[in-house]
């Protein structure tokens, strides 16, 4: 269904750019966006593949890894996939 919505264009800006980094349209952002609020789920076939980090390790099948550490990995992720804005 179509309808018209009024949002404040740096609001409209941030989800336009978010929409792009996610590799999404900006229809399918604002629809993900209003049922997550909403409290519901997401329709079937549109769950997003979660990408998890990969973690390197001296021995073979043995991870030694801690929250610090895992956030460092998201933080440098978020902060390659920004540095192009």
């Amino acid at each position: 269904m179509r309808t018209t919505v009024q949002l404040p264009t740096e609001l409209l800006r941030a989800a336009k750019a978010e929409a792009a980094a996610r590799g999404e349209t900006l229809k399918e952002f604002l629809t993900r966006a209003v049922t997550h609020e909403l409290g519901g789920s997401a329709p079937p076939g549109e769950h997003k593949r979660v990408r998890l980090p990969l973690v390197g390790s001296s021995k073979p099948g043995a991870v030694d890894i801690t929250n610090a550490g895992i956030e460092a990995i998201f933080a440098a992720e978020d902060a390659e996939k920004h540095a192009g804005r």
